[in-house]
């Protein structure tokens, strides 16, 4: 049975990997920040030896707040990464590494590859960019896993935003010129233990820097209008979205009006399942209002 070593607990990512736990084949053991600080050398150089897999998914994904604060979000999103790369390395392990669309700059009209040039906008993109180089540098045996509009029942995330703004006005104003692929956190879970699988069996061919989202893409109002046309059988009413243009909501971080990746690399090489968004939307939905938490904050 392999060990696995699951970085940035409870995160979304991390705490949906957990959930898709099967230790028979399996044994997935999630640190937080507190019981493992990623950006510190020392402490990640004395646990990584006991594992045969590491999967980092600690981030600072604060993207307005790093703006101000960038010295954290290098330190967990760049040295962090570095750290993890290196004591792999050194003990000759695996590492699974998930990075984001930010590290583009969101001109281009056509989804993302993989190889295309780098450009972030923001602090927090050019901190996860930063990432992938240092763990690149560190340690050949690596896979970065870039994905987008990452949401979950649980966690800091645009569909419990909008829930909880939902309930609270009956009208929201939400960006129409921004487009990216909403993903459920547990189908990039499920995909990165496919992942693991083939790395653990000794799949080596297979390194390098992949894209993984749900299939299709919307623009952020698209996604708001759907979040609550599935709340709306459950809520008995719902509020109105109007669509705005990014020039009349500015954030303290730029982003990236086309976030869309290209998936054919993944797929061609490891095959994991990608759902339609809207699907993938419906089963975190039922989740959230069916246990009747859509109140919570987000």
């Amino acid at each position: 049975m392999s060990r696995i070593l699951v970085t940035g607990v409870p995160g979304q990512v991390g705490n949906e990997l957990l959930r898709r736990s099967r230790p028979e084949v399996m044994d997935l053991q999630g640190f937080t920040m507190e019981q493992l600080d990623i950006t510190d050398a020392a402490a990640v150089a004395a646990v990584v030896p006991d594992f045969d897999l590491v999967v980092n998914a600690a981030a600072y994904t604060a993207v307005d707040q790093a703006e101000s604060d960038r010295e954290l979000a290098y330190a967990v999103n760049a040295r962090g990464p570095g750290n993890l790369a290196a004591a792999c390395a050194a003990n000759t392990i695996p590492l699974i590494h998930i990075s984001t669309e930010y590290v583009f700059n969101g001109s281009k009209p056509d989804p993302w590859e993989e190889d295309d040039a780098v450009d972030p906008l923001s602090v927090y993109g050019a901190s996860k960019e930063a990432g992938e180089r240092a763990v690149r540098d560190a340690h050949e045996a690596h896979v970065i896993l870039r994905t987008s509009w990452l949401y979950a029942a649980h966690g800091h995330n645009f569909v419990r935003t909008m829930l909880r703004l939902g309930q609270e006005h009956e009208s929201l104003r939400v960006v129409d010129d921004q487009v990216g692929a909403p993903t459920a956190a547990g189908d990039v879970a499920a995909a990165i233990l496919v992942v693991a699988e083939r790395l653990l069996a000794g799949d080596t061919g297979k390194f390098g820097t992949y894209h993984y989202t749900a299939q299709g893409h919307t623009s952020w109002c698209g996604f708001a209008d759907a979040i609550f046309a599935s709340a709306e059988a459950r809520w008995g009413w719902r509020p109105s979205v109007e669509p705005i243009r990014t020039v009349d909501y500015p954030t303290p971080a730029a982003r990236p009006a086309n976030s869309v990746l290209a998936c054919e690399k993944i797929t061609r090489v490891f095959d994991p399942p990608r759902r339609p968004w809207r699907m993938a939307l419906e089963d975190v939905m039922a989740e959230l209002l069916d246990q009747n938490t859509a109140g919570v904050q987000a």
